[in-house]
């Protein structure tokens, strides 16, 4: 099993098979000069074990970030060979193992292994190049007869020897550890935005539900209302109109009005969908609570007796809970005259006072034990809470359901609707 987390690519692979033959090509051609040149004068190994190192420090290096740690110790144990032989080639070599300990650094996925495989490999060259460095100096001080002092040419020539190996393979080390942090960064990042997206069609979904929601509520609440108030009155006026034709024309165009009226609901519905979100948001509807004495009248017309009755000094109240609150005395007397009963009657109350606007639905006739499940009910508990209030609907003890939503004018909701 590869040590990297990160698959590679075919790329990736292209790429280091090409660096390994652009490193072999190099050491070759380094030690062709290296063999000229007489780098290690006398003590020089022959060319051809210089090739069977080069084949063997970047023929690995192919699989460099497959296998991050045995490639790293393979090369740098071939380098401490071919230098300990005097194999006529350093350069390519160098450049294989600082390839290698940075490729642990960058793509081996256990952290601590990385760690403990380049510091295990920095320590062994240091412990090597030490030992080196004094047996080397002791050879020169026995042939020339002196001992290399504190400011001798030769001393400072390997401790420039030390510093360059030094920053060497530091510099393996932190680019190593940079590349990694730097993957990791950018894996998060790619992460963190595949979640967003995700996140996103989460949201655009449940915005759609939510929308299909409110649109199902409007629909219920226009259609439910005018519907039942035209199927009162033709019933009416289908039972009245041999003995009072001029009531039963009456009760004709009160049908007449609440299917304008639903037509004209319905349109301002459409034309709200098909609007943009900003316009949509400014206009939601076109009824307020001026429009609750006109939906009462309707309703008496209907054959529902219904008073209606303000109660303190009128406030600037927000559209759209205005809008809430007619819904709801929609709701509350549709019901009332589909279950109260012939003799019931209802009585509509909306209240001001310093801190919210109240909204009471009495209604008398049946005795009801509770409410029937449906679109109605619900329409109305959400739009109070929407609207940051609340709402108690149940059957009062006398007979009949009592309606009151309580909607605060100063909570954050409604500041923010109200903007």
């Amino acid at each position: 099993m590869s040590a990297s987390s990160r698959a590679l690519t075919p790329r990736q692979r292209q790429t280091d098979a090409l660096l390994a033959v652009v490193i072999f090509v190099a050491g070759v051609i380094s030690a062709a000069l290296s063999a000229i040149s007489e780098i290690y004068g006398d003590d020089q190994a022959p060319l051809w074990q210089a090739l069977i190192y080069l084949a063997v420090v970047s023929a690995p290096l192919a699989l460099r970030r497959v296998w991050p740690a045995p490639v790293a110790i393979l090369v740098s144990v071939a380098y401490f060979v071919s230098v300990t032989l005097h194999l006529p080639e350093i350069y390519a070599g160098n450049i294989a193992v600082f390839i290698a300990l940075y490729t642990v650094g960058a793509w081996m996925a256990n952290r601590r292994a990385a760690m403990i495989v380049r510091v295990a490999i920095i320590v062994g060259m240091f412990a090597w190049l030490l030992i080196t460095m004094y047996r080397d100096a002791i050879d020169a001080a026995r042939e020339e007869d002196v001992i290399a002092g504190a400011m001798s040419p030769y001393l400072a020539f390997m401790l420039l020897n030390l510093l360059i190996n030094v920053l060497y393979f530091a510099g393996a080390y932190f680019f190593g550890e940079h590349a990694w942090n730097s993957a990791m960064q950018r894996q998060a990042l790619e992460q963190r935005t595949v979640d967003l997206e995700r996140e996103r069609e989460v949201t655009a979904a449940q915005a759609v539900a939510l929308e299909r929601v409110r649109i199902a509520r409007e629909l219920h609440d226009v259609v439910a209302h005018h519907v039942s108030v035209m199927g009162v009155q033709a019933g009416a006026a289908r039972m009245v109109i041999d003995q009072d034709p001029a009531k039963s024309k009456e009760m004709l165009g009160g049908i007449e009005t609440s299917a304008r009226e639903a037509i004209s609901e319905l349109r301002h519905l459409l034309e709200t969908l098909r609007s943009s979100d900003a316009e949509g948001d400014d206009a939601p509807s076109t009824v307020g609570l001026a429009d609750i004495e006109s939906l009462v009248e309707a309703s008496d017309a209907a054959g529902l007796p219904t008073r209606f009755t303000v109660v303190g000094d009128e406030r600037p109240v927000p559209s759209v809970v205005q809008v809430n609150l007619y819904r709801i005395a929609q709701e509350s007397l549709t019901n009332a005259r589909r279950h109260a009963g012939p003799a019931a009657t209802a009585d509509v109350r909306l209240r001001y006072t310093d801190d919210d606007v109240e909204l009471e639905v009495v209604n008398t006739g049946r005795r009801l034990l509770a409410p029937r499940p449906g679109m109605g009910q619900l329409g109305m508990r959400e739009r109070a809470l929407a609207s940051g209030g609340t709402i108690e609907s149940a059957p009062r003890e006398q007979g009949g359901w009592r309606v009151r939503a309580q909607i605060p004018l100063t909570s954050p909701a409604l500041t923010g609707a109200s903007a």
